[in-house]
């Protein structure tokens, strides 16, 4: 009877069962058309529950479902499991579209945070994100609570898996659970990689000019065809696996007509024969094409005519068939399921199933999709430090053993297996070692590697390995690849048993040779016997530490691609890494530009005039440009070419044919538009003559010629004309030939007449294109030429605004800085504490802000807690003078740098929250609490290469002013060749630290004669950072205080740039004028060779040769002074020698000089050379050395004359020979003196004839001149009485100053009062001066 009644219990839960699943699918449909969100878990059956372990028989599997309180109210797991979890079967494919979790019903067990997986098979598991940037949710706080995650994308599948991350810390884990969502339909197709489906047309060929294609795919290889149509003209389309990366091939042309037309090719994904679903959509509207995959889109164009692609007779789904070769297929066909196939609106997949004639199939496609046999579950290895597992080995009968596995991984290291040998302590070991296989005997007298397979196994996809053990003889197999064997001494020691992925602790010989293995692995075979890794899960086979069963963890960092600006993605199994190689920026994720904003940043730097390239928007999504920087006195243009500056003579145009001119420029069109929006002044020359052409001279008042701006609008007026006027210059000047009419043209002259001018009204710059209509009558003709756009000023980099009390701060939008942030700006105050700059979130943010009188502080919070970073001036930050600050954030890393202070650094966790979400308004000066607000100036502020307009805002807000007052507060230029203008109470006073040259405006050259064999030599020691120009926000160093010994070597800045500048005057050859060396055997040397000509050596990459330029062959050793200036960015460099030599070389590498090791000027020994690797033509030049005059030399921010003098003694200044100050500009002049001295003889005769006369006129000037300075005196002495009387104090310290016992500068040579030691530099450990010395000359106005 109980065995009648347990049948009829079975009966009745199967016809429960079959009832239930009949009203969830009618439920389903009805959840479907109300957003699917109903609860799935309430009808399944108690087996549809599992887990990893149970704590008790009240708290198994099926106690988790949502507010349920039979037993114990929810499952619980062992104490004991490593690794719990608890698993859901839907019983067949559903859409999951949220998930809500529970603890355990009257308990303190709860779950806090928590991963969800997802499976078809219930085997190969994927881990769903919460979010792009992290996997885990947040669990409860208590036992009855119920928290709802809606999912951001739905989740397709049979069967669900939550882990457990943390739990309840006063209980245990508990959990109850539900899922929503509704009956998943599809129409899916199975291919075995030997079949496939055709799609045939109605007629011979189909032509398209959109297509739009849209399926999901799993498959179980890295390679298959997934569609495939061609044309007979040459047309095709292909889109397929190609080693886990989906690739989409596409030819629009006749291959006859156009055979030079090549196809176009994108690939996106990575990891895509993970055995899961992925979504494909192709979008194509002529020459335009989207490739999306699982949401990421690509972008492409095709390069040909065509934009129609013409597809003769069919399109192939799943391989290519040969025809007349059944069964045959031109490439690897497809191996997986396809479901929901689409093509044009086309749902090939239930044509092919209801067996429509359309459809064709090739080999055995079947309507549901199978798993592959065997199952191939796979182990994730977590640690690259602690991971490894252990399995014992059967006792060997014969003296052998068989190893097979599949693994993938980035890392370039790693253990993979370890075996015992009977002899001794020997190992046999098989690892990744940069990046290919290794087999090697570990122990061995030799331990030298036996087997190595070239190859790279570090690309992410499956690799097969065979490893067998006979008679002494090891054999290794990689892919199916040809054997690689090897002899050992020793056989295999059975007792020992095997590691995989690397070797606990305590292992009794078994070491890690490098790092553990990081990965995945499956298939684990020893001796032809598949493990049971959930017995090993289960403690019940070997053993392992740091695992994840079940999944495969390997993520694609690289997609999507956080490197900037075209950077070049690779990764390891923690994070990714950025090759900026040949892209103009630098950092972590090549954000930041490595050129300057603008002309005006370079002629900070003491550049003049040359050829630059430029980056005005800076970290923007703009390239850089090159330019011509015309320096002169009071101004410095920005000069932009196009393709046609010539005069061009116009005949035979009308109206209806009119002559049409394009202008190209050698910058784009939003290049140029930034560059003028960052002027503060452009124009450019329309020269323009004409003879009976006329310009807007007609009865209706239509122009018969006329120009396109740069947004490519139509302009009318002319040249010195204003907008919206069909005017020239002369109507404006009232100077035309005929007043009758406001253009010389329209007078219709048969003389050449002109109208020039200059389109200067900024909005409609620069010009893109001229028509001229009226040169087709007898006689008519016109001559115009289109200058170059001419821009000076930067209307930013002094774009300031003072705050003053009252807690007023500026408001702009919201910082958009998602995924990276960089903010640079000048501050000067006299308050001790201020928010410099805030932006909220809903709980993230970002805040800059000054704390102490010395420090700043950088604040940010991207869902993951607060991270601060804090820099500490050794002087006060709140002494008037401007300060630079530097705060960037990124995926990588966070960094704040004060002035020259060392950059500080924070490396970003690998997982988490990585989006900077922000909402409010940005705060500029203050905060959204009105607290600790700005109190001072703040300038140049620029946030990711976005300068804000602080003195437009400035004008429209109260408390706020724009403009800074001060001397140091303009564009105007007060201190020379990066000079720092530093403000005093009533004036200023020029810092010239880190100039070349001295004097109260930096302008004094700083000068040294050589005689054989004297040499100046810097050494600097290790380890030394790589010798940087400034930091990419450094835009103005005339303007950057640095108030402490700290220098632009500490600069974070992973530019390849150099900046050399000197002049020289010699009449020797060979001659060494410079030499800079690191400890990685590079230099840089610039020479005179033998026939005095100068050469530029660069060695950067000690594995090739040096690269030679020679910018002029004629000599430069003729006793003239002459300057030159070497400027390198990445791979561009640039050298100009005096003013009329400019030239622009490529190297070959564009790789940093790391740790400068010295910088030689003169005589090169080999103590300075050190292992520099010099070549024998720069040592020939070295071991003569430099006889002559030096001046001004500058590398970067070293000043070598200047340090040589002030650091004379120091042990790390080396100084050879007798070196004498000089002024190498006066020698110059006494030389060619010499050579006019004839002439000077020749004009003493004249000079007498006209002594007589002269010496009446200058007794007269001699008198009114003494008597005007006798009033002057007795008028200074009067005042120098009244400010004694008043400044007492003052006058004790001017006469202190005076005594040289209490000068620190007393001991210095003339001429450089003006100058810092710059020992830290040098780490000359010298006392630190202060900021600004007492004995400088001050100006005060």
């Amino acid at each position: 009877m109980p065995a009648v009644l347990a049948n009829m219990g079975s009966r009745s839960a199967s016809w429960f069962y079959i009832f239930s699943y009949f009203v969830l699918s009618i439920c389903g449909s009805i959840h479907a058309a109300n957003n699917c969100n109903g609860p799935l878990l309430s009808v399944l059956p108690e087996s549809s529950f599992k887990s990893s372990s149970t704590s008790s028989n009240s708290q198994l599997p099926h106690s988790a479902k949502l507010n349920r309180r039979e037993g114990e109210g929810g499952w619980a797991p062992e104490r004991s499991d490593r690794q719990p979890w608890l698993q859901l079967d839907l019983r067949q494919k559903m859409e999951v579209t949220a998930i809500a979790t529970q603890g355990r019903s009257g308990s303190s067990d709860w779950v806090t945070s928590f991963m969800l997986l997802f499976s078809d098979s219930g085997l190969a598991w994927k881990q769903y994100g919460q979010s792009e940037d992290t996997g885990t949710y947040t669990g409860n706080t208590n036992s009855e609570g119920v928290v709802q995650h809606k999912l951001v994308h739905s989740i397709t599948a049979r069967f669900l898996r939550f882990i457990p991350v943390d739990w309840s810390t006063t209980g245990w884990i508990g959990l109850r659970v539900e899922v929503y969502g509704c009956v998943y339909k599809s129409d899916v197709a199975d291919f075995n990689g030997r079949s496939a489906l055709l799609y045939r047309f109605n007629q011979k060929s189909q032509r398209t000019v959109k297509d739009v294609i849209s399926l999901r795919f799993k498959s179980y290889g890295a390679d298959g065809v997934l569609m495939h149509g061609e044309g007979h003209r040459g047309d095709y389309l292909t889109l397929e696996l190609h080693h886990g990366t989906l690739a989409l091939h596409l030819n629009l042309d006749d291959a006859k007509l156009y055979p030079s037309s090549a196809n176009v090719s994108v690939f996106l994904g990575c990891l895509l024969d993970d055995q899961l679903w992925h979504y494909v959509l192709v979008k194509r509207s002529n020459k335009q094409v989207n490739l999306t995959v699982d949401g990421h889109t690509r972008h492409l164009s095709t390069t040909g005519v065509q934009d129609s692609l013409e597809v003769d007779y069919e399109l192939s789904f799943g391989g290519i068939p040969i025809p007349g070769k059944p069964g045959s297929f031109l490439r690897k066909n497809f191996h997986g399921c396809i479901e929901n196939l689409y093509y044009n609106g086309v749902n090939i997949i239930n044509l092919a199933k209801r067996r429509k004639l359309q459809i064709h199939s090739v080999g055995n496609v079947t309507f549901s999709c199978s798993e592959p046999q065997p199952q191939m579950v796979s182990t994730t290895f977590l640690s690259s430090s602690s991971s490894y597992l252990s399995l014992p080995l059967e006792p060997l009968g014969v003296w052998g053993l068989d190893v097979h596995f599949h693994f993938r991984t980035w890392n370039q290291e790693g253990l993979l297996f370890s075996t015992g040998l009977a002899q001794g302590s020997q190992h046999l070991v098989l690892q990744i070692s940069r990046g290919q296989l290794h087999l090697m005997v570990h122990g061995a007298a030799e331990q030298k590697t036996n087997i190595s397979i070239e190859g790279s196994v570090t690309d992410g996809l499956w690799h097969s390995v065979s490893l067998s053990y006979r008679d002494r003889m090891v054999s290794l197999v990689l892919d199916n690849e040809p054997t690689s064997t090897m002899e050992v001494q020793s056989h295999a020691d059975s007792g020992n048993g095997v590691f995989f992925g690397g070797c606990p602790q305590y292992s009794g010989g078994c070491k890690n040779p490098t790092v553990a293995f990081q990965g995945c692995m499956r298939q684990i075979l020893l001796n032809n016997q598949l493990m049971d890794l959930p017995r090993v899960q289960q403690g019940l086979l070997g053993n392992y530490s740091k695992l994840q069963f079940d999944i495969c963890g390997i993520r694609n960092r690289c997609l999507p691609n956080f490197c900037e600006h075209d950077g070049r993605c690779t990764q390891s199994w923690d994070t990714f890494y950025c090759d900026c190689s040949g892209t103009g920026y630098t950092g972590e994720t090549c954000h930041n530009s490595i050129y300057e904003a603008s002309c005006e940043a370079h002629r900070q730097m003491g550049s003049t005039s040359g050829y630059f390239h430029i980056d005005p928007d800076g970290s923007g999504p703009l390239k850089a440009t090159l330019v011509y920087c015309n320096m002169t006195e009071d101004k410095v243009w920005t000069v932009v070419g196009h393709n046609n500056s010539g005069f061009v003579n116009v005949t035979g145009a009308t109206t209806k044919e009119p002559y049409v001119m394009r202008f190209n420029y050698t910058a784009s069109l939003e290049q140029l538009r930034t560059l003028i929006g960052r002027s503060e002044h452009c124009q450019q020359e329309v020269v323009y003559s004409c003879r009976k052409s006329r310009l807007f001279n007609t009865w209706d008042g239509r122009p018969l010629s006329w120009w396109l701006d740069g947004s490519g609008e139509k302009q009318t007026y002319w040249g010195g004309s204003v907008p919206g006027v069909q005017q020239c210059s002369c109507s404006l000047e009232e100077n035309c030939i005929d007043m009758n009419y406001f253009c010389n043209c329209d007078a219709d002259t048969h003389l050449w007449v002109n109208d020039t001018g200059l389109l200067s009204y900024k909005d409609h710059l620069p010009l893109t294109e001229i028509v001229i209509g009226d040169t087709n009558r007898t006689g008519s003709a016109a001559v115009y030429r289109v200058g170059s756009l001419h821009c000076n000023g930067d209307r930013f980099l002094w774009n300031a605004a003072s705050f003053y009390p009252g807690s007023s701060s500026l408001h702009f939008p919201k910082f958009q800085a998602e995924l990276s942030a960089d903010i640079s700006l000048y501050f000067k105050t006299t308050a001790s504490s201020g928010v410099l700059l805030e932006n909220l979130g809903t709980s993230d943010f970002i805040t800059l802000k000054l704390t102490t009188p010395s420090a700043i502080t950088f604040i940010f919070d991207v869902g993951n807690g607060p991270v601060d970073l804090t820099v500490t001036s050794p002087v006060p930050l709140n002494d008037k003078q401007w300060h630079y600050v530097r705060a960037e954030r990124n995926l990588k890393e966070a960094s704040l740098q004060v002035d020259q202070l060392p950059l500080h650094t924070l490396e970003a966790p690998s997982e988490g929250h990585y989006r900077l979400q922000l909402k409010s308004l940005l705060f500029i000066g203050g905060s959204t609490f009105k607290e600790s607000s700005f109190l001072g100036c703040i300038r140049a502020l620029t946030l990711n290469g976005v300068t804000l307009d602080l003195e437009e805002q400035a004008k429209l807000t109260p408390g706020v002013t724009p403009g800074c007052p001060g001397h140091c507060s303009g564009s105007a230029s007060v201190c020379h060749n990066r000079g720092r203008c530093m403000e005093k109470n009533s004036g200023y006073v020029c810092d010239c630290t880190h100039s070349a040259y001295n004097g109260p405006h930096c302008k004094k050259e700083v000068s040294m004669t050589f005689e054989s064999g004297s040499s100046v030599t810097l050494t600097f020691q290790m380890p030394f950072p790589v010798m940087h120009n400034r930091d990419r926000g450094s835009q103005s160093s005339s303007s950057q205080p640095v108030h402490s010994q700290s220098s632009a070597i500490y600069a974070h800045n992973g530019e390849s740039r150099e900046n050399v500048a000197f002049s020289f005057l010699t009449t020797h050859t060979p001659a060494m004028l410079l030499c800079v060396s690191t400890y990685h055997q590079q230099y840089l040397a610039i020479i005179l060779a033998n026939n005095g000509s100068l050469q530029i050596w660069f060695h950067l990459n000690r594995e090739k040769r040096a690269a030679i330029f020679t910018p002029k062959a004629s000599s430069l050793a003729d006793g003239q002074l002459h300057r030159v200036q070497v400027h390198r960015e990445g791979k561009d460099l640039y050298v100009q020698i005096d003013k009329d030599i400019n030239q622009k070389y490529n190297l070959f590498s564009d790789m940093k000089m790391n740790t400068l090791r010295s910088l030689t000027l003169g005589k090169v020994t080999g103590t300075s050379a050190g292992h520099a690797g010099l070549a024998e033509e720069v040592i020939r030049a070295g071991s003569k050395g430099f006889i002559g005059c030096l001046s001004s030399v500058q590398f970067n921010y070293l000043t070598p004359l200047k340090t040589a003098i002030l650091n004379h003694g120091s042990s790390l200044v080396h100084v050879l020979g007798n070196l004498v100050e000089s002024n190498c500009g006066a020698l110059a002049d006494s030389t060619t003196s010499q050579s006019t001295s004839e002439g000077v003889d020749r004009g003493i005769d004249r000079l007498k004839k006209t002594r007589s006369d002269s010496a009446v006129i200058g007794g007269l000037i001699t008198v009114v001149f003494l008597i005007t300075l006798c009033a002057v005196a007795v008028t200074s002495c009067f005042l120098y009485r009244r400010y004694s009387d008043t400044h007492p104090q003052e006058k004790s310290s001017i006469s202190q100053k005076k005594d040289p016992r209490h000068s620190p500068e007393h001991s210095y040579p003339a001429g450089l009062e003006n100058s810092y030691p710059v020992d830290l530099v040098l780490d000359l450990n010298l006392d630190l001066l202060s900021s600004v010395s007492h004995s400088r000359m001050e100006y005060y106005i």
